[in-house]
């Protein structure tokens, strides 16, 4: 029932409405009790005093006991929600309206009623009820005087002498039982009641209200949701389906749409990232099966010939035997290198390989790799030259490694550059750096191979012959050492026009 976020809003806005409703009726009931505290003894407040100053209630020394009772009949008739308690000074009721039997005090607390007199309380000023032994009423109170020349006697037992202070005192009850719960005030008063079935029906229109209006603002959250589900369900594969404006993008006007925005553009890579795991899934699967074919053919080249230098021995001349000795070492080299290959690469991926910089004068660098292979691209009709002006500063980097990633270079520009072609190495300074290009006129990279190239055991021909050359690790190699440089390597080639690879290194400043 409340596996919903609007559901689950609609049941708290439900609870705070009752808690609400709970505290506003309270704070009514408690309100009103006060209020017609306040105003029934604001309207009795003489009340007291004007019958004290009308009725005689002492005559002699005794009270006046005929005048007593007509007052309690009077009043009664008059209103008789009041109740009359004539108290002597110490607050002992000697005589009540109220049946005798009813009382369950014998006394008043007198400091309420003085308080009453003296007027240093606003009212409601509430005092003992003589019918309960903790509730409190609001009252009306007035002192009754000696009579002048003599004792007053209260009772036939209490005589009080002239001139001691009060005869005693008219405690006169207002409300009597008619209001003494609120259960009691609702029920009697239908503008009370009007007021609660106002307040409920308030109460649930605000409720509705408010369930409408949660479910119109967690729209989003739920399309959002479904959003995620549906890229879930998909495998992180299919692209994220969420409603865009004309522009094509999701608008931002709150802190739902920068969510909706985060998890598309979150869910865009997460499905790039997927898609490469499985482009680097599936190129390591052919890497195995490269790299397997790549040793498996320098291996069986060379073990067949060592077998057959073991089968024919003493029936070989000298010449085939070093014939076959010399197949069996390029093979065997040709082995070695493809396992260094590897294992540098593994220790440039692992971040294993320290660059240990120096200054160095990299055309001369330059000139030394281009003459190693001098003799590679004579033999294959390749012109190979070196261009660079005078006074070229030196840079800062690793040598060993940068004379690797030459000799990558330009082992890759020989591989793919048909005879009568040229290779050139040029140098040109910036202001910070000096920029080297390996330009080729060779076959060229397709389009669709570009981002590729530099990839792990990527190759651009899909075919296995030996002339092909390595396992396409060399470019790799190549762009690792640069990026730990902090270099980039940048491509760029023309189909049947030549391929041009260059990077920048930066110039040493004493």
């Amino acid at each position: 029932m409340f596996k919903t976020l609007s559901a689950r809003l609609a049941a708290v806005l439900l609870g705070l409405l009752l808690l609400l409703g709970i505290l506003y009726t309270w704070l009514s009931l408690e309100s009103s009790r006060l209020h017609l505290q306040e105003v029934n003894q604001d309207l009795n407040w003489t009340l007291a005093e004007h019958i004290v100053a009308e009725k005689i209630l002492m005559e002699g020394q005794q009270v006046n006991q005929r005048v007593l009772e007509d007052l309690f009949k009077m009043l009664m008739v008059i209103n008789p929600n009041i109740e009359i308690y004539l108290l002597d000074p110490q607050g002992k009721i000697l005589a009540c309206s109220a049946p005798p039997e009813n009382l369950k005090r014998k006394s008043v607390s007198l400091e309420p009623i003085k308080k009453f007199l003296q007027r240093s309380q606003h009212p409601p000023i509430l005092g003992d009820d003589p019918r309960d032994e903790v509730r409190s009423k609001v009252f009306s109170a007035a002192v009754i005087p000696f009579k002048a020349g003599g004792d007053t006697i209260l009772s036939n037992h209490t005589q009080v002498p002239a001139n001691s202070g009060p005869a005693g005192y008219l405690y006169v009850v207002l409300g009597g039982e008619q209001y003494e719960s609120a259960a009691a005030m609702l029920q009697g008063s239908y503008i009370l009641r009007q007021s609660l079935w106002v307040t409920a029906v308030s109460l649930l229109i605000a409720l509705l209200a408010g369930v409408v209006l949660f479910r119109w603002l967690t729209r989003r959250l739920t399309t959002l949701s479904e959003a995620m589900e549906v890229f879930k369900r998909s495998d992180f594969a299919e692209p994220v389906n969420y409603p865009l404006t004309a522009a094509g993008t999701v608008p931002v006007r709150d802190e739902i749409d920068r969510l909706s925005v985060t998890f598309k553009e979150m869910a865009e890579r997460i499905r790039q990232q997927v898609q490469g795991l499985q482009q680097t899934d599936a190129l390591r699967r052919e890497l195995v099966a490269n790299v397997s074919h790549d040793l498996r053919t320098p291996l069986t080249s060379l073990q067949g010939y060592l077998e057959t230098l073991l089968l024919k021995e003493g029936q070989l001349s000298a010449q085939e035997q070093r014939n076959y000795l010399e197949i069996a070492t390029r093979q065997s080299e040709r082995l070695g290198k493809l396992v260094g290959e590897l294992f540098e690469l593994a220790k440039l991926d692992a971040q294993a390989t320290a660059l240990n910089v120096e200054p160095f004068a990299l055309a001369e660098l330059v000139q030394d790799v281009a003459q190693r292979f001098q003799l590679a691209a004579q033999q294959k009709d390749v012109t190979l030259r070196v261009e660079h002006p005078p006074q070229l500063p030196f840079v800062h980097a690793d040598i060993g490694l940068i004379e690797r990633v030459l000799a990558n270079l330009i082992e890759n520009a020989l591989r793919y550059t048909p005879a009568g072609g040229r290779i050139t190495l040029s140098l040109t300074p910036g202001v910070n750096t000096v920029k080297l290009a390996i330009a080729d006129t060779g076959y060229g990279i397709p389009a669709e191979d570009l981002p590729h190239i530099f990839e792990r055991f990527y190759r651009v021909e899909k075919t296995r012959q030996e002339h092909n050359g390595g396992a396409g690790l060399g470019l790799a190699i190549a762009k690792r050492i640069l990026d730990l440089h902090g270099s980039t390597i940048a491509v760029h080639s023309v189909i049947n026009h030549g391929t041009v690879f260059s990077f920048e290194l930066g110039i040493y400043r004493p």
